[in-house]
């Protein structure tokens, strides 16, 4: 798959809200997750490989009680990269209703994501 493929694959998934297929069918296993450098305590932190992805992504999912709504935006492609505007209004456990507004990017190669980074504000 081309980057445009790839890009726009991850989309209709997100949008789907198919997360973990998204990621099995396209990051490759030595795949990279970043979160900012100060995200809160608790937060899920960075992931290295695709078997920790999962796991970021499960216990992301365990600790949300209600999704409100989400969306994701068409992407925006240069070179090798590509990014998204993602939202998410949510009521997660112990933590209350809360509007998550982020720019992800994700590095393609080989017709893989091969990183993603997530900058949101604080």
């Amino acid at each position: 798959m081309n980057i445009e493929s790839v890009a726009k694959r991850l989309v209709e998934l997100c949008r789907a809200a198919q997360y973990e297929q998204a990621q099995r069918e396209l990051y490759a296993q030595d795949a990279i997750s970043i979160e900012p450098p100060w995200a809160p305590a608790g937060s899920l932190g960075n992931a290295t490989g695709l078997p920790a992805i999962f796991e970021k992504s499960r216990k992301f999912a365990e600790g949300v009680e209600e999704v409100h709504s989400a969306g994701c935006s068409d992407p925006v492609i240069a070179g090798d990269w590509f990014s998204v505007a993602m939202t998410v209004d949510a009521t997660f456990k112990g933590m209350g209703r809360s509007q998550i507004n982020e720019i992800c990017v994700y590095r393609v190669r080989d017709g893989k994501i091969v990183h993603e980074q997530f900058f949101y504000g604080s």
